[in-house]
């Protein structure tokens, strides 16, 4: 199974059973002066609504009123032996065409960009129509892009939103790296560990940070201050898949969130209900469930009915 990686061909476990994400390849920035100009309509997004780091970037685009200025394309969530399929090949629900080269599959465009890349074809890709190349294909810089970036094209309230403020990046930073480590990516190394020490020396470190979580968010409605920023991004995204997902297919069934956290499942669903809907527009639970379920062929699959609802009223 696929698990709704960004390249399960490329998928590799290290001699103790354990599993590293490698890193991503395009590392540009978008800034006045720079190479890569802030412009609208100069810009496009790849990205998907079952791969978490993705989807960050989508709450981010539409937190920021980006639409009229990023575009976007979604990719279907059941991934090939080719990798990340369009609609034109896969017309699952929700999913899009490529609009610049009626490609088949995402590697293509990362071919486009580099002819000789041998890398990994992940989503989000930022994909820069002027220089016919990717920007970026790092979620977490790439929220940062969209956070500042093209603040002077927009609205006055939107460019006042500010994900990363100033007085709170010291403590977003230390909060990111251990929920990154042990959380975001915590739940793919239990998930494609393939010894039982492997998946038990990620499984004790996740839900201690779950546990920890649980104490930050008890009587708070943010991870950091007292106010949205890209902490709680971060978060949202593993948390949201986390009993549709993660809790069966992963094996991080210790504890559920719907059951055993109710802080950090007050939190999920106050943002996902609340008054933001960027949280709620990009929750695609049909693409989060198929994407997680399909077979590493990209053949027919079962996928899992349940929990239901898949996010609980508040």
């Amino acid at each position: 199974m696929s698990f709704a990686i960004a390249d399960h061909t490329k998928l590799t476990t290290n001699a103790d059973g354990s599993w590293t994400r490698k890193p991503s390849s395009f590392r540009n920035t978008i800034e006045k002066g720079g190479q890569f100009e802030p412009e609208k309509g100069r810009y496009l997004l790849y990205a998907g609504y079952g791969c978490p780091w993705a989807t960050r970037t989508l709450i981010t685009r539409k937190l920021k009123g980006l639409e009229d200025i990023i575009d976007v394309v979604i990719v279907s969530p059941r991934m090939t032996e080719m990798g990340w399929p369009f609609a034109k090949v896969d017309p699952f629900p929700g999913t899009n065409d490529d609009p610049l080269f009626g490609a088949s599959h995402l590697r293509e465009i990362y071919l486009k960009a580099e002819p000789d890349y041998d890398g990994r074809y992940t989503i989000p890709a930022l994909w820069d129509r002027k220089t016919e190349t990717i920007v970026n294909n790092e979620s977490s810089e790439l929220i940062r892009i969209f956070n500042s970036a093209f603040n002077h094209l927009l609205p006055a309230d939107k460019a006042a939103i500010d994900l990363y403020p100033e007085h709170l990046r010291k403590e977003i930073d230390e909060l990111n790296e251990w929920v990154y480590t042990t959380v975001n990516n915590g739940v793919y190394r239990c998930g494609f560990a393939s010894s039982q020490k492997a998946y038990e020396d990620a499984m004790i470190p996740l839900f201690e940070s779950l546990d920890r979580l649980e104490k930050i968010l008890t009587g708070k409605e943010y991870l950091v201050g007292d106010q949205l920023t890209e902490a709680d991004i971060r978060l949202f995204v593993t948390i949201n898949r986390f009993d549709v997902a993660y809790y069966t297919l992963f094996k991080c069934n210790l504890r559920s969130i719907r059951h055993d956290y109710p802080a950090i499942h007050l939190w999920l669903r106050k943002l996902y209900w609340g008054d933001k809907p960027a949280f709620r527009e990009t929750s695609n639970y049909d693409h989060i469930k198929a994407g997680y379920s399909h077979t590493k062929n990209g053949s027919a699959a079962i996928v899992p009915m349940g929990p239901l609802p898949h996010i609980l009223p508040l």
